[in-house]
């Protein structure tokens, strides 16, 4: 019982000195001037150490970034995990019909261009409703982490398959990491979340249904003056400020969204 209880200890502070090692380095890449200074201002509000750190991403990880968009957490996932682990980046359809996608696909693809920044990025294809992965070989990754998009799926009739595909790409024991505006429990949830924010009792069910198991969840990006009621959804606040000059003191102050992060288990 005594030596159970020894090796459960150092366990536990292998982990946390682990867990410490990771969020300074990763800290370090997200102030780096690799990266814009506009970019950078936004660590603020999304917390990549932190986040990173829930998720337990480790340097020689296998990691899949789901629609990494202009890149933002590209550039911190890319050069940590550059020398020991392999980063996919799911992305766009060249063949979408989406007007925004080619700019989108061109600007990742020429970022990460820079080998000696981001080491062999291998790019795969997440798009629905008709290009749904695969994201990565069958039980070969470690993580796969979404920011901010399971709305669209949602949008697109397609959340359950995305999950599965999720689930399909990792090991056993892999970790699905998810960031998304949150909307209030007390509201019915828009099954096509056309505001941009969804409940987070049903992100956890979509998770559930696709063979997950929800270890928990993190408030470290959470936002308690966001009520997730306004006007032109998600986008009247900071960054995108859709509603341009409208009280935008007012959307300013609030800051961007409130927003889950959650954590599930193969």
């Amino acid at each position: 019982m005594k030596k159970m209880l020894i090796v459960s200890l150092n366990f536990i502070i292998l982990a946390c000195a682990h867990q410490s090692i990771s969020k300074k380095d990763i800290t370090k890449i997200s102030e780096s001037s690799h990266r814009s200074e506009k970019n950078r201002l936004r660590n603020e509000f999304r917390h990549p150490a932190e986040t990173l750190a829930f998720f337990d991403v480790r340097p020689e990880h296998t990691v899949v970034e789901i629609g990494p968009g202009g890149g933002w957490y590209t550039e911190i996932l890319g050069p940590y995990l550059k020398d020991s682990g392999k980063l996919y980046l799911a992305i766009f359809s060249e063949n979408s019909k989406r007007s925004y996608a080619p700019k989108l696909n061109a600007k990742i693809k020429e970022m990460v261009s820079n080998k000696d920044l981001y080491g062999e990025v291998e790019f795969t294809v997440m798009e629905a409703p008709s290009n749904i992965g695969p994201i990565a070989p069958a039980g070969s990754v470690d993580r796969v982490l979404t920011f901010r998009n399971v709305h669209n799926w949602m949008k697109d009739k397609k959340a359950v398959e995305v999950f599965k595909s999720f689930y399909r790409a990792l090991k056993p024991g892999g970790i699905l990491g998810v960031v998304e505006h949150r909307a209030s429990n007390d509201k019915g949830q828009d099954p096509r979340a056309i505001s941009g924010y969804v409940r987070e009792d049903y992100v956890v069910m979509l998770a559930i249904e696709a063979g997950f198991k929800y270890v928990g969840k993190s408030d470290i990006n959470a936002n308690p003056k966001d009520t997730s009621l306004h006007p032109e959804g998600v986008w009247t606040l900071p960054p995108s400020l859709r509603l341009g000059d409208k009280d935008k003191e007012k959307y300013s102050k609030i800051g961007e969204s409130d927003r889950m992060t959650l954590k599930f288990v193969k």
